[in-house]
């Protein structure tokens, strides 16, 4: 396969937005009621631009306490249903679910996942997850969550059990023959027949094999046993790292992983997430991240932060741990004087870097100062934020995928009103300028938008295997 020549670029849906405080921008979308309209209108943005695929996230449980952190894991629409959805109103994109192992059934989740990929003719892929939410355990029955190993293993058996019921029917299994009656050949209908430790099932599935043969399977994840699974058996691994050369050397340690798991290095394609906040010039979008910062909700006194639920963290006594630095009394709002920030920790200098770089504004700056509040709102809010004009996102997604770091990115949204279509129409455009990034599809599945071959069926694999003992055996 290579070294890829285009950036692989995905879109992850986050209805309500990836920022937390994305949804009070005037004009996003702040009704999760009306997500379908959201959906509608992303597919096509991204379908527009020829992106790789949309991906859904999950998460299996809800509380009053995400509507500060987290509020686009409120409600949300089940993954699997919007891909289904969207493969009615789409033609070519990739349409990635996510499911959770722990507390998903193989055969289930095989035949719905070779289902939607017949219906959306070989567009579908599958994030498999392991989950780490404590509330999903009672959501399903249980006591409590397994533990870290518990779950890997498990999700490793999932895998192979999953493959194997894909692969249940091989391509040619119906013969379709009129004259004789036969519809089927018996020999190429196949039963899974796994039995591990953790996961049991016979199969065959009543589905027949996916257009793709296999989904793509993508995982998660930057822990070390996330890294070995994604290594043994994903096509996608999606790692999230803060510095360009942390990328470079979590890449190489995952291709080496790779190799030692009997792959070829470039079978796992490397994805990273990124919040691109895009105008027409580096001024405004600025002005729009100072927006998200002021709007995100902090210990300062409002009716918000005197609530019951409010989570704790939020205030000065948080960002003074955070600094290095006794911040004492003082409002969010007050404005970081250089004698201040002389003190600060590595940490504290690195806010002061990262308000900076997203907003424009300097340390001693008279009009446009860096306060605390803009410190505490960019040390509770982690991302991969890359603010700017087109030329400054492009140049960002152009360094990281031409130093190895990775094969493409998941393209996140702060909020959905015009931020993605802004990404579609000015950001796209300038990759392909620079032949970093399509004009057109030019294959019609998921794996051939990823640059993935094909797989073999392994059940007529290992048919074909005993075969070919056999005849070693009669010479």
């Amino acid at each position: 396969m290579g070294a890829r020549e285009h950036i692989i670029i995905g879109a992850m849906v986050r209805a309500l937005g990836a920022y937390p405080s994305g949804w009070r921008i005037p004009g996003a979308h702040a009704d999760p009621r009306t997500d379908t309209a959201v959906l509608r209108r992303t597919a096509k943005l991204a379908e527009a631009a020829h992106l790789d695929y949309l991906f859904f996230g999950d998460w299996l449980a809800t509380g009053s306490d995400l509507e500060v952190r987290d509020p686009y894991l409120l409600a949300r629409i089940d993954p699997l249903s919007a891909i289904t959805y969207l493969a009615g109103i789409t033609r070519r994109i990739g349409l990635i679910a996510t499911a959770n192992t722990t507390y998903s059934d193989p055969y289930t989740l095989a035949r719905a996942t070779a289902s939607v990929d017949a219906l959306s003719s070989g567009r579908a892929g599958l994030n498999l997850v392991t989950g780490a939410e404590p509330r999903a355990a009672g959501n399903h029955g249980r006591d409590a969550h397994w533990g870290n190993e518990h779950r890997y293993d498990q999700a490793t058996e999932f895998i192979e059990a999953l493959r194997l019921l894909w692969d249940s029917w091989e391509d040619d299994a119906f013969v379709h023959d009129r004259a004789t009656g036969r519809l089927i050949d018996p020999t190429r209908l196949h039963s899974a027949d796994y039995n591990g430790e953790h996961v049991r099932v016979a199969g065959a599935l009543n589905v027949v094999r996916p257009v793709q043969g296999h989904l793509p399977i993508v995982h998660a994840g930057t822990a070390l046993r996330s890294r070995q699974l994604a290594a043994a058996t994903a096509d996608v691994a999606l790692v999230a790292v803060p510095t360009l050369a942390e990328g470079v050397q979590l890449s190489g340690e995952l291709r080496r992983q790779t190799v030692a798991a009997g792959r070829a290095a470039d079978e796992l394609r490397i994805i990273s997430p990124v919040l691109p906040v895009v105008a027409g010039t580096q001024e405004e979008a600025w002005a729009i991240f100072d927006q998200l910062l002021a709007l995100v909700p902090l210990d300062d006194g409002s009716e918000l932060s005197l609530s019951p639920d409010f989570p704790a963290g939020r205030g000065i006594r948080a960002l003074s741990q955070a600094v290095g630095v006794a911040l004492g009394p003082q409002a969010l709002d007050a404005v970081v004087t250089r004698r201040l920030a002389e003190r600060f920790s590595d940490l504290g200098q690195h806010l002061i870097e990262l308000v900076a770089v997203r907003t424009g504004r300097r340390i001693g700056d008279g009009e446009r100062p860096i306060t605390l509040r803009h410190l505490l709102a960019t040390h509770l809010v982690p991302s991969a934020a890359i603010v700017g004009d087109a030329g400054t996102v492009a140049d960002h997604l152009q360094e990281w995928f031409e130093a190895g770091a990775v094969d493409g990115f998941n393209v996140l949204t702060a909020f959905h009103g015009d931020q993605f279509e802004a990404f579609t129409t000015l950001v796209i455009p300038e990759l392909q300028r620079r032949g970093l990034f399509r004009e057109a599809y030019e294959g019609r599945t998921l794996r051939e938008h990823l640059g993935l071959e094909r797989p073999a069926n392994l059940h007529a694999a290992a048919r074909e295997a005993r075969a070919a003992q056999a005849e070693l055996r009669r010479a």
